[in-house]
């Protein structure tokens, strides 16, 4: 990368000169503290390393199997059970009820008047006598 940048900057009419091949003799401008030492860590552990490994590829789908379904093997014959079957009902018995005579109405006692008189016979007298009768 760096060398494709002098290339490219050596064409356009700059000289550039790699700073790993000629370190700057004068110091840095600014002068930093160098902070102060930390205290020996006998009592931690060092840090773990985190290995970072590419999971594998997931697996590719099964492959479709096309299975057709055959037939369903006979099944085995059904038992028939025959039972006896119950008779044919027997038709209703008739029942011949016979009226029995009516009871004889209640004797009732009534009591009339006496009947009437009959009528008065009434007596045609003729002046003459009747005609005979002729036979």
């Amino acid at each position: 990368m760096a060398a494709v940048l002098g290339l490219l900057l050596a064409l356009s009419g700059m000289v550039v000169i790699s700073a790993e091949k000629y370190p700057s003799p004068s110091p840095p401008p600014y002068h930093y503290k160098s902070p102060p030492p930390h205290p020996p860590k006998e009592h931690y552990p060092p840090p773990k390393k985190h290995y970072y490994y590419k999971s594998p590829p997931p697996p590719p789908p099964p492959k479709k199997h096309y299975y057709y379904k055959s037939p369903p093997p006979p099944s085995p014959p059904k038992k028939h059970y025959y039972y006896k079957s119950p008779p044919p009902p027997s038709p209703p018995k008739k029942h011949y009820y016979y009226k029995s005579p009516p009871p004889p109405p209640p004797k009732v006692h009534y009591h009339y008047k006496s009947p009437p008189p009959p009528p008065p016979k009434v007596h045609y007298y003729y002046k003459s006598p009747p005609p005979p009768h002729k036979y």
